[in-house]
């Protein structure tokens, strides 16, 4: 398969570069930031983990909102990969110390905190522009693009779309706090974490995390999107991109207390936004067990995990704990958020 960004036309997205940077452009970091995004088509997998675990909820006031992950050896990913290309596979078995992770994604009111504290800037604000859905902008800004992409029309880059302004300037964040912080970037959501003392996860954490003490199963809950006729998850029903019937509950994101979904007690660890990881980008991992692995050591794209609202399998099935993206750390978009962890 041919990545879509082999055939894209450079000359848009540089025009889109300039535009957006306007008296500050930096049209190669921006390209790459733009052409990074374009997501991939369908994917699909087998997981499995065989490991048993159990969990600690504390009171501490750092990891209060955390569940403690006991030290021990788990299965990531698949010997049954789809999408051979993404790195998928091969199911192999780490050795992990203990660490914490957030029950939930971080909320807009908690970056907000981090901001005031900071006042932190994000780098979709610096660059002035992040991606959007088309189906959650109003009309007036979408008279205001003049460029898209041909093989994912439905993503388009809006002018001064932040973390407080989701679907451009005309939208706010009001009656969203408690929903997960998005258009944050690598970078923003690492600077987050460093100012609670706290860390991303590892794909590897990540995953293991996610399985919640169920093996070969897809989702945190099994292999059923929707065992016993209930919603599990935030994602698109209906036909993507055209119509999205909601039967969820949501059309885009949803609070991060929504959908309760491992024995953990994680919430939304796959569907809402795509969730950074601290990892790098790499497609060949070694078959010998790995203890603490934390992926290359540089590179250009790093490791998003979880899908989003915006995943159907028709179109983005990687809703699933194996499945796994990339993007450049300055990227920003719509749909893409993230949680913390933290060594014990």
């Amino acid at each position: 398969m041919i990545p879509l960004y082999k055939v894209l036309t450079i000359f848009g997205y540089c025009y889109l570069a300039v535009s957006a940077m306007k008296d500050n452009c930096h049209c190669g970091k921006q390209l790459n930031r733009l052409l990074s995004f374009i997501p991939h088509k369908e994917e699909y997998c087998v997981i499995d983990n065989s490991k048993v675990i159990t969990t600690d909820d504390t009171n501490n006031e750092q990891t209060g909102k955390m569940v403690e992950i006991i030290a021990g050896t788990y299965f990531v990913g698949t010997n049954n990969p789809i999408f051979v290309v993404d790195g998928e596979g091969p199911k192999r078995e780490v050795l992990l110390d203990s660490f914490y992770i957030d029950k939930y994604e971080v909320s807009n009111e908690e970056f907000a905190a981090f901001v005031s504290s900071t006042g932190y800037t994000t780098e979709a604000e610096r660059f002035g522009d992040s991606f959007v859905f088309e189906g959650l902008l109003s009309q007036n800004t979408k008279n205001t693009i003049k460029q898209a992409v041909a093989e994912a029309p439905w993503w388009l880059p809006v002018k001064k779309a932040t973390w407080q302004h989701p679907e451009g300037p005309d939208s706010n964040i009001t009656s969203r706090m408690d929903h997960p912080v998005v258009h944050v970037s690598w970078n923003d959501a690492t600077a987050y974490c460093s100012w609670l003392g706290k860390r991303l996860p590892t794909e590897a954490e990540w995953e293991a995390a996610c399985r919640g003490n169920i093996s070969d199963r897809h989702y945190p809950w099994g292999n059923k999107i929707m065992p016993k006729d209930q919603h599990k998850v935030n994602i698109w029903q209906g036909e993507f991109p055209l119509r999205n019937t909601m039967e969820d509950g949501y059309k885009s994101t949803s609070p991060v207390t929504t959908f309760p979904q491992n024995k953990y007690g994680l919430h939304n660890i796959v569907g809402n936004v795509w969730e950074w990881t601290s990892d790098w980008w790499m497609t060949n991992h070694s078959h010998d067990q790995q203890s603490n692995p934390t992926g290359p050591p540089s590179g250009t794209n790093k490791v998003k995990k979880g899908g989003s609202y915006l995943c159907h399998k028709n179109y983005c099935h990687r809703y699933r704990c194996a499945a796994r993206s990339q993007n450049t750390p300055d990227t920003s978009a719509g749909n893409l958020g993230f949680r913390c962890a933290m060594s014990t």
